[in-house]
């Protein structure tokens, strides 16, 4: 299976950033996997923000609980992160990426994309 990330690399602040991951090689709504969101700011850890079950459920970190949403389009076996008024402290590389059920932790996914670099900027 493979996942690729897509979406905008600037953002300006205060708007809303929107990452889809388009998954190939197998199917996002067979198995009990976590198709999860997770981010790696300039100089710091990765972070796991939430991720969206095979079943359609969520899950999300506290961190970013307030701000970030998951959704998914089954038809073209995609999930996509919608993170609400993003500021500079946003700006970070973003992954997605696949882990067996109730993973919270970056280390505990497997399968990920390249990754995508986001910039939040006026």
């Amino acid at each position: 299976v493979q996942l690729r990330e897509s979406g905008p690399s600037l953002v300006q602040p205060s708007q809303t950033l929107s990452l889809a991951c388009t998954v190939s090689g197998g199917s996002i709504v067979i198995n009990d996997y976590y198709w999860g969101w997770i981010r790696q700011p300039p100089g710091k850890d990765r972070e796991w923000m939430g991720a969206i079950t095979s079943h359609g459920d969520t899950d999300y970190s506290p961190s970013f609980k307030n701000r970030a949403s998951i959704d998914r389009d089954t038809s073209k076996n995609q999930f996509t992160l919608h993170l609400t008024s993003v500021t500079p402290e946003d700006t970070a590389t973003y992954f997605c990426a696949r882990a067996p059920a109730d993973a919270r932790r970056p280390e505990e996914y497997s399968v990920w994309g390249q990754g995508t670099q986001v910039t939040v900027s006026s």
